[in-house]
C-alpha cells in the first residue's frame, strides 16, 4: 500500500512539473509576443515619422519651386535629422549669383588672388574627378575670399580639338549628309560654335549646381574669338623674340579627319605576329606584324643589299640604308651607294650604332626619314633627304611614281615591290 501510494506520488509531482513547465513556456512566450509587438510599434512610429519628414520636404521644395529666380530664400526654421539636397541647395545659388557674391571689386585696394579654373572639354560632362578637384579649388577661393581677397575664379570650357570636330562631322553626315570639306571651314566654325552653344551649357549647369563660386560673367570658350587672337599674338611673339621655332616634324595625321591629332590622342598597340586588323577605307582586314625581306641592288653591280621591314610600301620614301659600323658582314659597304628599284635615285649605305641592331632581321635597316620616328632623327643625324610618299588620303602620292594613287595598304603586297621570304615574328 506504501509503495502504491508512493508511486501515485511520483506521478502527481511529474504533472505539476510539466504543468509547470507548460505555464512558464506560456509565460516565455508572452513576453516575447509583447516584446515583438513593442519593437513593431516603434519601427511603424519611425516610418511614420519618416514619412512625415518626406512630406514636410515635399511640401518645402514645391514652396521653393516658387520663388522668383534670384530671390532670396525663405529660410526653414525647422531642423531635419537627415540631410535633403533637393531643399537645402535649393534656390541659393541663383541668389548668390544675382547679388554679385563672386565677383571681384575693380576698385578694391585689398590684395588679389585669381585663378582660372581647368576647362573641361565642352563634349563631355563632369565626373567624379571634376567634382573633386572643383571642390578644393571652390574651397580655398572662398577661404581667401572669407580672409579679405579681392577673389577671381574663371570659369570657361575647352574646345577639345579633335573630339569637337568629329562629334560634329558625324551630326552633320548623319543630318544632312555633308562633311566639313562640303561646306567650307568658315561654315564648318559655325556648325561647331553651334553645337558648343546648345550642348556645352550642360558644364555649366553642372557646376552652378556644385555652388563652384565663380564669376559667370568673365565665361570663357578657349576657341572663342578674343582667346584666338590672343593665341595667335602670342605665338607670334614669342616666334618674333626668338623662344620658339617652325621646322618640319613627322605628325600623327588621321586620314578619315584629314587632320594632324598628338601623340597623347593615339593609342599603340603591341603586334605579336602576323594580325589581321580592320582599317578604315579597306574592304578586307589588313595584314600587320609579318617581317618582309627585300633586296637593293648596289650601284656597282657587284651584289646587293637585303633589308627587312613590316612596312614594305614606306620603301617608295627610303633615303639610306643603315647598318651597324661593328658589323662585319657589311663593312664592305659603307660609304657605298644601292640603286632604288622604283625612282632611281642613288641611296647611301650609311653606319648607324644607335638605330640598328645586328642581331634583328639581316643587321641592315631601310630609313624612311618622313614616314617613322626613328628614322626621322637618323635623318636628322646625317643629312638624309626627307620624301613623303604618301596624300592627306593616305595613299600614294607623286613621289609613288606607277604606284600613285593606290592605298598604302595594298601597295604594300605589290609584286613589283620584289617581296621575298616572309617571316612571321
Amino acid at each position: 500500500k506504501a509503495a502504491k501510494l508512493a508511486e501515485k506520488e511520483a506521478k502527481k509531482a511529474k504533472a505539476a512539473a510539466k504543468a509547470a513547465a507548460a505555464a512558464a513556456a506560456a509565460a516565455s512566450n508572452a513576453a516575447a509576443a509583447g516584446g515583438s509587438e513593442k519593437k513593431a510599434n516603434k519601427k511603424a512610429e519611425a516610418e511614420a515619422k519618416k514619412a512625415a519628414e518626406a512630406a514636410d520636404v515635399a511640401r518645402i521644395v514645391d514652396q521653393l519651386a516658387a520663388v522668383a529666380k534670384g530671390d532670396k530664400k525663405p529660410v526653414n526654421k525647422v531642423m531635419f535629422k537627415a540631410y535633403h539636397p533637393k531643399m537645402v541647395e535649393a534656390v541659393w545659388y541663383d541668389w548668390w549669383e544675382k547679388c554679385g557674391f563672386f565677383k571681384p571689386d575693380p576698385d578694391s585696394k585689398r590684395p588679389p588672388f585669381t585663378i582660372v579654373i581647368p576647362p573641361p572639354n565642352v563634349t563631355g560632362a563632369l565626373h567624379i574627378g571634376h567634382a573633386l578637384t572643383n571642390a578644393v579649388q571652390d574651397t580655398i577661393v572662398r577661404w581667401r575670399r572669407m580672409s579679405g581677397y579681392n577673389t577671381l575664379w574663371v570659369p570657361g570650357t575647352d574646345h577639345a580639338g579633335i573630339a569637337t570636330q568629329s562629334v560634329v562631322e558625324k551630326k552633320l553626315q548623319r543630318e544632312r549628309g555633308v562633311t566639313r570639306h562640303d561646306l567650307g571651314r568658315e561654315v564648318f566654325l559655325q556648325e561647331v560654335f553651334k553645337w558648343v552653344d546648345e550642348y556645352g551649357g550642360r558644364i555649366c549647369s553642372q557646376l552652378r549646381r556644385m555652388g563652384s563660386s565663380v564669376d559667370w560673367d568673365r565665361c570663357v570658350f578657349t576657341m572663342d574669338e578674343r582667346r584666338s587672337v590672343a593665341v595667335l599674338e602670342a605665338f607670334v611673339r614669342m616666334y618674333e623674340s626668338g623662344c620658339i621655332y617652325r621646322d618640319n616634324r613627322l605628325v600623327n595625321w588621321d586620314v578619315r579627319l584629314r587632320t594632324a591629332v598628338s601623340d597623347i590622342e593615339v593609342d599603340y598597340i603591341d603586334i605579336p605576329g602576323r594580325t589581321l586588323i580592320n582599317v578604315p577605307g579597306y574592304d578586307q582586314p589588313v595584314e600587320f606584324g609579318v617581317l618582309t625581306s627585300f633586296a637593293y641592288p648596289l650601284e656597282d653591280d657587284s651584289g646587293e643589299i637585303v633589308v627587312a621591314t613590316t612596312r614594305p610600301e614606306t620603301m617608295l620614301g627610303d633615303t639610306a640604308v643603315a647598318v651597324h659600323p661593328q658589323d662585319e658582314r657589311y663593312k664592305h659597304l659603307h660609304g657605298k651607294f644601292i640603286v632604288h628599284p622604283v625612282s632611281r635615285r642613288r641611296i647611301p649605305i650609311i653606319t648607324d650604332a644607335e638605330l640598328v641592331d645586328m642581331t634583328f632581321g639581316t643587321g641592315a635597316v631601310k630609313i624612311t626619314p618622313a614616314h617613322d620616328p626613328n628614322d626621322f632623327q637618323v635623318g636628322k643625324r646625317h643629312g638624309l633627304e626627307f620624301i613623303n610618299i604618301l596624300d592627306d588620303d593616305g595613299n600614294i602620292n607623286d613621289n609613288g611614281w606607277e604606284f600613285k594613287g593606290q592605298p598604302r595598304f595594298k601597295v604594300g603586297g605589290h609584286p613589283g615591290l620584289k617581296h621575298k621570304v616572309p617571316v612571321c615574328r
